[in-house]
């Protein structure tokens, strides 16, 4: 019998040396679908056609640690229309610590970083937080 596959399982290599993370978002795929209409068609309504692929942001979650500076540096390489690009793995592993499905994102670039508030009645970890944006995505289901 097959089980669904826990989402809590994962790996990213980013190409900096942490590989865990509390949280990843933002694999997604989305096709833009325009209308249109033709003035002489007899249909009172538009036709629909598939149209350009999009990809929103990857969003990558997790702890501060003192002297990692690796998200910081990453986001400094921007410089007028120059940034380094790294390919992305995101990688749900099996019970196993197989690799379950892998999601590959291609020219991957940093586009805003951000800290968790601080708070003075709040003990929880301080997160950092990595929004990337991306050329593509490829699945592999294994």
């Amino acid at each position: 019998m097959n089980y669904p596959l826990p989402r809590n399982h994962f790996s990213v290599d980013w190409g900096g040396t942490r590989i865990g993370f509390s949280e990843v978002s933002g694999l997604t795929i989305a096709a833009q679908s325009p209308a249109f209409r033709d003035g002489t068609m007899v249909e009172n309504s538009d036709v629909t056609m598939p149209g350009i692929v999009h990809y929103p942001n990857l969003v990558l979650k997790r702890t501060l640690e003192k002297s990692d500076n690796e998200f910081y540096d990453w986001i400094n390489t921007i410089q007028l229309n120059t940034v380094e690009r790294r390919d992305i793995t995101v990688t749900l592993l099996d019970a196993g610590n197989s690799p379950a499905v892998v999601w590959r994102l291609r020219n991957a670039f940093p586009v805003k970083l951000e800290y968790s508030s601080l708070e003075a009645g709040n003990s929880g970890p301080m997160m950092e937080i990595l929004e990337i944006a991306h050329e593509g995505m490829a699945v592999e289901n294994n």
